[in-house]
């Protein structure tokens, strides 16, 4: 049996709405789901991405610790996104320009390339190809 693939990815936010409106942003798209977790648990708000896969915002009613995200903690690293080309590449850093969002311009590696940036909590992001 095959392992599967990712169907979804879910961070924890300290701010809902800042959060939903930044993704949106970035996605170009808005959530598909905004609600609370039928237990009560949580409130969480998706995006759908191209491929399938599911991108989620949680908030735990306010029972966040509060401190940004980083990458020494164990836990998460980093969410790399997909991209089919280093020219796609290119034009990503572009449109992260363009919506004024800081990021580290594009890095070359043997085993590919990446723009690596963060959103409002600090939380590691990459878009991602590989080599050509």
């Amino acid at each position: 049996m095959a392992f599967p693939g990712l169907q979804h990815v879910a961070i924890t936010v300290s701010d809902l709405k800042r959060s939903t409106d930044w993704y949106a942003t970035l996605f170009g798209a808005d959530p598909v789901l905004d609600e609370d977790e039928e237990g009560g648990e949580f409130h969480h708000t998706v995006f759908a991405l191209d491929g399938g896969l599911l991108f989620g915002l949680h908030t735990h009613r306010g029972k966040e610790t509060g401190e940004r995200f980083d990458e020494h903690r164990t836990g998460l690293d980093h969410v790399g996104f997909a991209v089919g080309s280093h020219a796609e590449l290119e034009q990503w850093a572009a449109k992260l320009d363009e919506l004024g969002i800081s990021h580290g311009g594009v890095k070359r590696a043997h085993y590919g390339s990446g723009v690596s940036f963060r959103d409002p909590d600090n939380i590691a992001l990459e878009f991602f190809t590989a080599p050509e």
